[in-house]
């Protein structure tokens, strides 16, 4: 009689467990990637990626199960200044036709306090470096008026340029230069359910 009570147990569980793990896949036009940069050591420029494309697995029971890719369109870049822009895209900074994409691959999710961290490399002007992203988020699942079942997330890390070998600069008459080495990059994204 135990034995059957454990057997009734375990197939109560079942559908619970299996079902936690749940597949994703980021929705691009309501995801974008923001960064903020020094600019003359006196203020701060910001723009964005506007192309993010990519997957998830989230299981919030083993976070070992979890998994994220994003993929960004370095193309993409936008700082509402086009000569600006060119510059970014070009061998002096992203080298976009060379390095067309930046993307992140997720190694380990991390609760940490109340949050959630993943560890990860991040691959940019084709070099790849480990980073640490500061999630807010995910939030509950919630049904979309099409019948698609979603989730949101923001991850926020900092970089150092020249850690991915982005150094072009120039030194400025009064000390300092005029492009910040540091880099503050926030990820919003918005991810579809794929196995609802």
């Amino acid at each position: 009689m135990m034995r059957l009570k454990h057997w009734l147990a375990a197939a109560l569980l079942l559908p619970a467990i299996a079902g936690a793990e749940a597949r994703f896949e980021i929705d691009p036009a309501h995801s974008s990637a923001q960064f903020s940069v020094k600019h003359m050591m006196i203020t701060n420029v910001r723009g964005e990626f506007s192309k993010v494309t990519g997957s998830a697995v989230w299981d919030a029971r083993n976070l070992a199960a979890s998994h994220l890719e994003a993929i960004i369109d370095t193309s993409t870049v936008n700082t509402g200044e086009a000569k600006r822009d060119d510059h970014l895209r070009s061998a002096d900074f992203l080298d976009a036709a060379k390095h067309p994409v930046m993307t992140f691959k997720s190694k380990e999710f991390l609760r940490a306090g109340g949050g959630l961290r993943i560890k990860g490399d991040l691959t940019l002007h084709g070099v790849t470096r480990e980073i640490v992203l500061d999630v807010d988020g995910p939030s509950p699942e919630v049904k979309d008026p099409w019948g698609s079942t979603r989730i949101g997330a923001t991850a926020t890390t900092t970089i150092s340029r020249k850690d991915f070998g982005l150094t072009w600069n120039k030194a400025l008459e009064t000390g300092g230069v005029l492009v910040g080495d540091e880099v503050r990059i926030t990820l919003d994204v918005q991810l579809v359910r794929k196995d609802s």
